[in-house]
């Protein structure tokens, strides 16, 4: 699986495709994150709607930089598609941590903002839930659920809209929402705990959904 993962990550960082989406959520802190002495909360808050965009994104690219009869190569050799699709997952996560650490630590860089245990347990928190939404609405937008690349893209952009605009559709809106209310940290840990947990289960739901028609397609 570590092999897998790690040609995962390679063909991304050699088809460069990660950049786009990178370069995105950079600019996305230095304008609305940067130079910012408020609670720690609402910062993150946009930190999580960049990285659930980006990761998206990039989990899109990552399941993409392949066509199909590399893919299917890769299949082979791994001995089942299930492992080649955790894989993938598992890099997009690994690609998403990165940008995640960012997240967390460029408010705490740029700003003087009272930092306190709870206000990072909440930053983490979002930025899992951005993570995990958005590796999921990827996968369903990818090319093993969406076979043409101009459907995938509306199918993307739609859902991306949809659950970042959309008014108390979990995770991510309730989640922004919250974080930017005028409340004590202490307060709103038990909900944004709830929304990873349900960013979660959306995840392994879209990985099985994935799979089962992935499975029908080939």
């Amino acid at each position: 699986m570590i092999a897998l993962v790690r040609y995962a990550l390679a063909t991304l960082l050699h088809s460069q495709r990660y950049l786009p989406p990178t370069l995105l959520f950079v600019a996305g802190l230095a304008v609305f994150a940067g130079s910012d002495n408020g609670p720690l909360a609402p910062v993150y808050a946009i930190c999580a709607g960049a990285l659930f965009v980006c990761a998206t994104w990039v989990t899109v690219a990552l399941v993409n930089v392949e066509d199909p009869v590399l893919r299917a190569i890769t299949v082979v050799n791994a001995g089942r598609s299930g492992r080649v699709l955790a894989a993938t997952v598992l890099a997009a996560l690994a690609c998403c941590l990165v940008l995640a650490v960012v997240g967390l630590g460029y408010p705490l860089v740029t700003g003087r903002h009272p930092v306190t245990p709870v206000a990072l347990l909440l930053g983490a928190e979002a930025q899992l839930t951005a993570a995990c939404t958005g590796v999921a609405v990827g996968l369903v937008c990818s090319r093993l659920v969406i076979g043409r690349p101009g459907y995938s893209l509306v199918a993307a952009l739609a859902l991306v809209l949809f659950l970042l605009l959309a008014r108390g559709v979990p995770p991510v809106n309730p989640l922004v929402r919250l974080l930017t209310e005028e409340r004590a940290a202490e307060d709103v840990v038990g909900p944004v705990t709830g929304y990873a947990a349900a960013a979660v289960v959306l995840l392994l739901a879209s990985t099985a959904l994935t799979r089962f028609v992935a499975a029908r397609r080939d």
